[in-house]
């Protein structure tokens, strides 16, 4: 038997019951880079994923704490998806994907994680970045460190 070790993981272990919803305790916290929060708007927010599916995983989500689309003003509807435009661009710039996955799982059924508060997930995509170990071993590879990552990405969005 091989073993993989992951202690960062250790940490998401121990917070998925903390209690209140991430999306609008992290932006209160006003700690920018422990919480990865790369750029604030006026209704929504990027932030990259602690638990990225690839390096470059980000999300935007709003201010408010709402569980569809519907529940946003146009204003906060139109900044969301403009953050989700912005992240993009950043995400070329810088990291050079070769392409997205973007979307959203609107409610437990559809997937969603955190389903009451609504978030968008940009996700870069690279020729050759999946390969036999999400499938067999239920494990994903994320080639860089998030702080790493986060350095990188920060100064763009200002």
């Amino acid at each position: 038997m091989e073993y993989l070790w992951a202690p960062w993981r250790m940490e998401y272990i121990r917070k998925v019951d903390e209690p209140g919803c991430i999306f609008c305790r992290k932006p209160l916290e006003k700690d920018d880079a422990a919480n990865l929060i790369l750029h604030r708007g006026q209704h929504s927010f990027i932030i990259m994923n602690g638990f990225p599916y690839n390096s470059g995983h980000l999300m935007v989500a709003p201010y408010r704490h709402v569980a569809s689309l519907e529940e946003l003003s146009d204003a906060g509807r139109n900044e969301q998806f403009a953050l989700v435009s912005r992240s993009i661009a950043v995400l070329k710039d810088v990291l050079k994907p070769e392409g997205f996955n973007i979307g959203m799982n609107l409610g437990r059924i559809a997937g969603a994680g955190i389903d009451k508060h609504i978030h968008t997930h940009i996700v870069p995509r690279w020729a050759g970045d999946t390969n036999f170990m999400p499938v067999t071993g239920d494990t994903r590879i994320i080639n860089e460190a998030l702080q790493a990552t986060y350095q990188k990405l920060v100064d763009k969005f200002g």
